[in-house]
């Protein structure tokens, strides 16, 4: 039953962080030049994480595993997911807000001579809010804008992981829910290549080692494409890593884990 659960655990933590950190997978497109006479601008990016990899460790109530999946490993255990990113900008001052979801569900039946049903629930949420300051905004010798801003917030991280057994003799479930928060840090430069096409580096860093989370981190490198007057279409490449670990009175919590792979977001204007 050990090596069953084992097995099924490695799949919930990896899925759980499908985004994951921290986070969050998207690169806000070049601001224009400032001007006070055009007041706030605003951005709202729904997108989309897709981890080729998956790799690292977790644990439940004491219980530890390998992680090693790709990405249809996954989406096999993927129920629903949901993230969207906001960004509004006044002069060189702006905010940043970010909402992640994601569920994972998985049921099946350990073989044995007491039958014992398996209920796996998976939930992530996590929301970050940051300030930001744009320290550079101008052109360079070619003609082509450039931008540079840094960031400075508190995350918010929720995330359940719960392993349901059912059988003749009774119900018993291990795991559990945490919730914590955690400050960030992000720094991101945009270059504008034509009048289409942007290329955009962003890094966030959280964590720190405050309540249980040592280090979320988040590299992306990206372009946007000006499809639509109001509206860039956003692809990318993304790195992203987490590590928090608590102990329950069941035995430790933890996951370790780093995965890459693109992006993909709308970003709409107004």
């Amino acid at each position: 039953m050990k090596r069953f659960l084992n097995s099924f655990i490695s799949f919930i933590l990896a899925a759980n962080t499908l985004n994951v950190v921290g986070s969050p997978a998207e690169a806000q497109s070049l601001p224009r030049q400032n001007d006070p006479e055009m007041g706030w601008r605003h951005t709202i990016t729904p997108y989309l994480f897709l981890p080729f990899t998956t790799e690292g460790t977790s644990e439940i109530d004491g219980i530890e595993a390998d992680i090693d999946l790709s990405l249809s490993d996954i989406l096999d255990i993927l129920q629903g997911a949901a993230s969207v990113r906001y960004e509004g900008w006044n002069g060189d001052w702006g905010i940043q807000a970010e909402l992640y979801h994601v569920y994972i569900g998985e049921d099946g039946t350990l073989p044995g001579p007491l039958a014992t049903d398996v209920e796996l629930d998976i939930k992530q949420t996590y929301f970050s809010f940051q300030g930001a300051y744009r320290f550079a905004n101008g052109s360079n010798a070619a003609g082509h804008r450039y931008a540079a801003d840094v960031s400075f917030g508190v995350k918010w991280n929720r995330l359940k992981q719960e392993v349901n057994l059912t059988n003749a003799i009774g119900r018993r479930t291990i795991g559990g829910t945490e919730e914590w928060f955690e400050p960030m840090v992000g720094i991101r430069y945009g270059l504008e290549l034509n009048k289409d096409w942007r290329a955009v580096a962003r890094a966030e860093l959280s964590g720190f080692g405050i309540n249980g989370d040592d280090l979320q981190y988040l590299v992306l490198l990206g372009v946007d494409w000006r499809a639509w007057e109001n509206m860039n279409l956003r692809f990318g490449y993304q790195f992203y890593g987490i590590d928090f670990s608590t102990e329950r009175s069941n035995g430790g919590f933890a996951y370790d884990v780093n995965q890459n792979g693109p992006y993909l977001g709308l970003a709409i204007h107004f």
